[in-house]
């Protein structure tokens, strides 16, 4: 494991928890993406939202674009219906788990929140047995 494999998701994380940290402090919300862009769609105040919806996938081009996804050859080997079947059952779970993995797992676990010290074990139970099962 050279150093690269070791400071690239440290960074990464590290950079995760302090958008979400300034995100709270800021403006006083919880960054769980499913209830952003769900009330981006339905809700008030949707110029944030869909601002800050917008900037996820310019970073999210913008990495990926600087080939630093390292994911990315498994994602294309998928089918497209593969994917959006896979996206719609994160959004199905999101709204039935009453948020999703970043609300949960980033937001929820910092703050000790007894629904999100369920949640994400389950998430990550679940994802496990789906990549035990698929391959």
């Amino acid at each position: 494991m050279s150093l690269a494999d070791t400071l690239m998701p440290l960074s990464g994380g590290m950079m995760i928890g302090l958008a979400a940290g300034g995100f709270r402090v800021i403006t006083g919300r919880i960054t769980g993406i499913s209830g952003i862009y769900r009330q981006a769609i339905t809700g008030p105040d949707r110029w944030w939202r869909l601002a800050f919806l917008a900037g996820l996938v310019v970073a999210g081009v913008g990495v990926a674009g600087l080939g630093a996804m390292r994911g990315a050859a498994a994602i294309e080997g998928m089918g497209v219906p593969l994917l959006i079947g896979g996206g719609l059952l994160v959004g199905f779970g999101a709204g039935c788990g009453g948020g999703c993995t970043s609300g949960h797992g980033i937001c929820g676990i910092a703050r000790l929140s007894p629904r999100s010290l369920v949640a994400v074990p389950v998430f990550m139970l679940s994802a496990i047995l789906t990549v035990l099962v698929t391959r």
